[in-house]
């Protein structure tokens, strides 16, 4: 009967927290996302007022990931030290503020400094999020709520693809070219989500502020999480330094940049790439069609980790997960030229699988680290890894010059996102991951249905 009650305690705590926080960490994500990748929509529009090269908007689209790089350790320890709510809200702000000065970026200087600056600021902030959801969740449910925050990128391109190509559709409004009011208005909007973050997160379920669970709520979720803290340190890295050394997070760090090379290189192109296959220019149009590839990933984003957390399964699927998503990039280059809608078909795909691998894929690290080691460690794998996005649109650039092929780029970049999945597989063998079992008092299956 005890056991029981714990049980409904500890569900009824994550279901309202899911409730609570995960639609606001998701619409901060879609500001995050839209800001950083809103330079796809306005690539055209753009490079036609400043006259930059595709190399130039190549490297300023991926300097952004330099300066995330350089700060994102430095930022997670920072939001360890003085918590999420403060940090995550003074990360948002300064990077919409810095994003609304992109209409200032009339030559490659500013072009590239204006890039690298909006990546420093905002550098912590995924990294975060996944180390504020390791206080709130335990692993268990971890790829499903996880789940519900990466809804943030398929959104920004399902309502942000439409209202980039809506903004890119005025010019002249009190004399800003069109690519220079999407900047101001949309960066604008993260800076007041951001003030809004400041009075709405909470940092732990044990703070004063956390008034939407009971007492017995709260101590059923702290006994779980601390239980799982417990266990991670066992075998994990203790301290920030161990964790930055160790060779499994760097190998945790490798597949994350192959997911984010993936990633970004068909997330950079995709408006153009779109515009291709239905020979028409970047707007309203196609800024919709973008939107429905977003929207597939947002489904599968949602459906296919909750499968993982249903049959306490996170390897094979996320390994699945990531080689579909590989295949469905490549092949959306390879059959552009024979087939535009099995080509955008194959786009689908490739959003999808390499969207919804990543929920699933942070719950490797998150379950391996704990206390400062997380807050360093996840942080070391996602700005390595998000070097990918640094590497992505030049390496694409590379190859379909190298290969005089506009396809071999996408072909390239599907190859690499199936390594990354490969690589999964033998995390049991590495001991950075442990087959799963299950705790008790609880049942993957029954609240996962909550």
């Amino acid at each position: 009967m005890q056991v029981s009650a714990e049980k409904a305690a500890l569900a009824s705590a994550i279901s309202k927290s899911i409730r609570r926080l995960l639609p606001f960490l998701a619409l901060m994500y879609v500001m995050a996302y839209l800001d950083r990748a809103n330079i796809g929509f306005a690539k055209q529009a753009f490079q036609a007022d400043t006259g930059l090269s595709n190399a130039a908007y190549a490297f300023g689209a991926g300097i952004f990931f330099i300066g995330y790089a350089i700060f994102e350790i430095p930022s997670n320890i920072m939001l360890y030290r003085v918590g999420a709510r403060m940090w995550l809200s003074r990360i948002m702000v300064t990077w919409g503020l810095i994003s609304a000065a992109m209409m200032f970026a009339h030559t490659e200087t500013t072009f590239y400094v204006l890039r690298f600056l909006l990546g420093a600021s905002e550098a912590g902030f995924m990294p975060g999020v996944m180390l504020y959801l390791t206080f709130w969740f335990p692993i268990e449910v971890r790829a499903k709520v996880a789940g519900f925050f990466w809804f943030g990128p398929p959104v920004a391109f399902i309502l942000g693809g439409p209202l980039s190509g809506a903004l890119l559709s005025f010019d002249n409004v009190y004399g800003l070219h069109d690519w220079q009011l999407m900047f101001l208005v949309e960066g604008v909007a993260a800076a007041l989500v951001g003030i809004w973050a400041f009075f709405y997160l909470v940092n732990r379920p044990t703070d004063d502020r956390c008034h939407w669970l009971t007492a017995e709520e709260k101590a059923a979720l702290s006994v779980a999480l601390e239980s799982e803290e417990s266990e991670k340190s066992d075998h994990g890295p203790r301290g920030a330094w161990a964790a930055l050394c160790d060779p499994r997070v760097i190998y945790l760090c490798v597949i994350a940049f192959t997911i984010q090379v993936a990633s970004y290189g068909m997330a950079f192109f995709l408006p153009s790439q779109v515009a291709a296959l239905v020979g028409a220019k970047i707007g309203l149009l196609v800024g919709v069609l973008s939107g429905i590839p977003w929207l597939v990933a947002a489904i599968a984003a949602y459906y296919i980790p909750h499968l993982s957390t249903v049959m306490n399964e996170r390897r094979v699927i996320s390994a699945v997960t990531l080689c579909l998503g590989g295949l469905g990039v490549g092949l959306s280059g390879s059959l552009a030229a024979f087939s535009p809608t099995v080509a955008f078909i194959s786009l689908c795909i490739g959003c999808a699988g390499l969207l919804a691998v990543q929920p699933i894929y942070w719950t490797l690290p998150t379950g391996y680290l704990s206390g400062a080691a997380a807050a360093s460690g996840i942080a070391l794998i996602n700005s390595l890894g998000n070097l990918g996005g640094f590497v992505a649109p030049n390496i694409r650039v590379w190859a379909e010059a190298a290969f005089q092929s506009q396809t071999a780029g996408l072909q390239l970049l599907g190859i690499i996102g199936v390594v990354g999945g490969l690589m999964i597989l033998p995390v049991f063998a590495l001991g950075i991951a442990r087959r799963p079992v299950q705790r008790k008092g609880w049942s993957p299956a029954i609240n996962a249905a909550d």
